[in-house]
């Protein structure tokens, strides 16, 4: 990847901010590729998950060749034109996007597993209230 910025600052274009890596959807325009990748929105209410996509596009400089369905890394940089704001970096092996995107959420299940079985433990049993008392309480 530094080879990469070390190319683009001979093109005068400086690399800073976020760093995305999405499936390329159209390579229609020219010099310009349209970047897609799935995120989750979480939804408060009902305490689940939406899926959403993001689409950006993104600067190709000559020499690259990028075909629909490729996996790529963007990184933002100055405003190109009104509607790029990113570069292209790289293409992406399958094999890494499947690293990046490997959920955390799995190492915490096997840490929360022993937890939950020491609070069925804790748990006292519930005390019910017979008719007796409560008609003695009227009294």
């Amino acid at each position: 990847m530094l080879d990469k910025k070390q190319e683009n600052k001979k093109m005068n274009i400086s690399l800073r901010g976020r760093v995305f890596t999405g499936t390329v959807v159209s390579t229609k325009m020219s010099k310009t590729i349209t970047v897609e990748w799935e995120r989750r929105r979480k939804i408060p209410k009902y305490e689940r998950y939406e899926r959403r996509k993001t689409r950006i596009h993104a600067h190709l400089p000559e020499g690259n060749e990028v075909e629909v369905g490729d996996i790529v890394r963007v990184m933002e940089t100055r405003p190109i034109s009104k509607t790029k704001h990113f570069i292209f970096v790289e293409k992406v092996t399958k094999e890494e996007k499947k690293v990046e995107d490997k959920p955390k959420d799995e190492e915490k299940k096997v840490e929360e597993k022993p937890k939950t079985e020491e609070v069925k433990e804790k748990k006292k049993p519930i005390k019910k209230v017979t008719k007796k008392k409560t008609e003695e309480k009227k009294e």
